[in-house]
C-alpha cells in the first residue's frame, strides 16, 4: 500500500490492530500505557501520509520582478498617493472599487470577480524587517523564510517536505518551469520540474548521461555553497538595484541545496514512474475552462490537469515574470494584471468544474514592492512591502491586515513599512491549510495569519 492510503485510514489501522487490540484487559497496565502513548504519537505525527489525491493542495504563484503593490491595490482616495505619482497614479475611474478608499487595478477583473464571490483574500502591507532591495537576495529571503541577515540552506517548502512528507512520492512538489525554485531545496530532495510533460523523462541509460551528470556535479562542486561568500547572482542583483531592469526572473536559482548526483541517484526510479504518470495524465485529462493564451495560463492549465488526473502532489509552483517595472509601468502592469486575473479565474473555474476547488488554495507572492514615488521614466524602483493574494473556496475572503501609511513621515527611505510579516502568512497556510506545525519549518513560531 503506497501513498494512496489516507492518514485517517492509517490511524484507524493503528487503532484497530497492533495498538488498538493491545488495549485489552489481559495486557499489563504498563504495556497498555505504552501502547496508548504510541497510538497518540502516531495520530499526532507531523508526517503526512495523505497526498494531493486525498487532501489539500497549495499552488504558489510567484510574481517575479517585484510587483508595485500601490498600483495593484490602489489607495485612490489618498492625497499622498496622488502627490507621489502625478503621472502613473490611478484615479477612481481606472480602478475596481473595493470600498471608499481602495480598489483593485482596473485590469484585475478576474480578481475582482473572485473577491466579490468571497474567494479572494487581499493581505495588505506584507514584508519583513530590514528589507533588501536586491532581486536575488529578497527572492531568497522569501523562498527560504529567513531573516534578512541570515542565509538559509533550505527552502521553506523543502523544510515542509522534510518535516511533513517523509516517504512521499517525489511528485509531492511540482514546479512548472525550467528549474526547481529555491523554496524546494531540502535536506532530502523532493520535487520535480518540467515545462512540457512530454520532455519530462528519466533516461537511465541514455548516451553520455553518466558523463553529463559527472560534469554537472563538478560544476556544482566548484560553485560557492549557500552559506559561503556573496555569489555572482547576488552581485548582479545589487547592480539591478541601481536602476537596471529585468523582463523576467526565474522561479529559482541553480540547485545548491543538494548535490545533483545525489539527487538523481536517490530519486531515479521514482522519477521514472512519476514521468510516466505525468505524461499519461497530460494526454488524457481535458481542461474544463477557457484560459488566456499566455505562459502563466499554460502553467495553470497543466496544474489543473495534474490535479484532475490525481497526481499525489501537495505543492504546485508556477511563476509569472515581468514585474520589474522601472519604465513604462502603466502599460506593463495592464498586460500583466489582465493575464494574472484572467488566468487565475480560469483555473478556479476549472477546479470548480472538476469538483476539486474545495481542496485547492492559491497563494501569490513577489520579492518586494516598489517605491512610493514614481521615477522619471514612467515607472517605479525597488521598494519593500506589497500585498499578497490568497484564492480558495475556504479562504477568509476580503481585506486582511491594514493598508500601510503613505505619509512621508511614516515611510522608511521612501518605502512603505510592512504590517504583516510574510512568515505569518506562511504559518497560517502551513497550520490551517496544510495541517502541520509551522515552527519546525519556519525556524520559530510566527503568529499565524488566519487565511482560511
Amino acid at each position: 500500500m503506497k501513498n494512496e492510503i489516507t492518514l485517517q485510514t492509517r490511524r484507524e489501522f493503528l487503532r484497530q490492530t497492533v495498538l488498538g487490540s493491545a488495549l485489552s484487559w489481559t495486557v499489563p497496565a504498563f504495556l497498555a500505557d505504552t501502547f496508548a502513548a504510541l497510538q497518540t504519537q502516531a495520530a499526532d505525527s507531523a508526517t503526512q501520509i495523505i497526498t494531493g489525491k486525498d487532501s489539500t493542495i497549495l499552488v504558489v504563484l510567484q510574481m517575479a520582478g517585484g510587483n508595485d503593490g500601490l498600483n495593484t491595490v490602489v489607495p485612490y482616495s489618498n492625497d499622498f498617493y496622488h502627490k507621489a505619482r502625478p503621472k502613473i497614479g490611478l484615479s477612481a475611474q481606472q480602478i475596481l472599487k473595493i470600498n471608499d478608499n481602495i480598489g483593485l487595478h482596473g485590469s484585475l477583473g478576474g480578481f475582482k470577480n473572485l473577491y466579490d464571490s468571497g474567494n479572494l483574500a487581499v493581505i495588505q502591507g506584507v514584508g519583513y524587517p530590514n528589507p533588501n532591495r536586491s532581486h536575488f537576495r529578497s527572492t531568497e529571503i522569501w523562498q527560504t523564510a529567513s531573516d534578512s541577515e541570515r542565509i538559509e540552506k533550505y527552502g521553506w517548502l523543502g523544510r515542509y517536505f522534510d518535516n511533513a512528507c517523509q516517504g512521499a512520492d517525489p511528485a509531492v512538489g511540482v514546479t512548472i518551469g525550467s528549474q526547481l525554485p529555491e523554496a524546494f531545496f531540502a535536506k532530502h530532495p523532493k520535487g520535480i520540474c518540467f515545462n512540457n510533460p512530454q520532455d519530462y523523462r528519466f533516461r537511465a541509460n541514455g548516451g553520455g548521461t553518466e558523463e553529463s551528470y559527472k560534469k554537472l556535479n563538478e560544476l556544482e562542486m566548484s560553485a560557492p555553497l549557500p552559506d559561503g561568500e556573496t555569489n555572482m547572482m547576488e552581485t548582479s542583483g545589487d547592480m539591478l538595484n541601481s536602476g537596471g531592469s529585468i523582463a523576467s526572473l526565474p522561479a529559482g536559482m541553480p540547485m545548491t541545496g543538494g548535490r545533483a548526483v545525489d539527487f538523481i541517484t536517490r530519486t531515479a526510479l521514482d522519477a521514472q514512474m512519476s514521468s510516466d504518470e505525468i505524461r499519461g495524465i497530460a494526454a488524457r485529462v481535458q481542461n474544463q475552462a477557457t484560459y488566456p493564451n499566455s505562459g502563466l495560463a499554460n502553467s495553470l492549465k497543466m496544474v489543473a490537469k495534474l490535479i484532475g488526473g490525481g497526481l499525489p502532489t501537495r505543492i504546485y509552483y508556477v511563476s509569472q515574470g515581468g514585474y520589474d517595472t522601472h519604465t513604462n509601468q502603466v502599460n506593463s502592469q495592464q498586460r500583466l494584471f489582465q493575464d494574472l486575473g484572467d488566468s487565475t479565474k480560469a483555473f478556479v473555474d476549472d477546479m470548480k468544474a472538476q469538483g476539486n476547488m474545495q481542496r485547492v488554495l492559491v497563494m501569490t507572492f513577489s520579492e518586494f514592492g516598489r517605491r512610493v514615488n514614481e521615477n522619471a521614466n514612467g515607472g517605479t524602483d525597488h521598494g519593500a512591502a506589497a500585498p499578497m493574494f490568497i484564492v480558495g473556496n475556504k479562504v477568509k475572503g476580503g481585506l486582511l491586515g491594514q493598508y500601510p501609511s503613505l505619509a512621508p513621515q511614516d515611510l522608511y527611505q521612501g518605502d512603505i513599512k510592512y504590517n504583516v510579516d510574510f512568515r505569518s502568512v506562511y504559518a497560517g497556510v502551513l497550520e490551517s491549510w496544510l495541517k502541520t506545525k509551522s515552527a519546525p519549518i519556519l525556524g520559530k513560531q510566527f503568529p499565524a495569519l488566519q487565511v482560511v
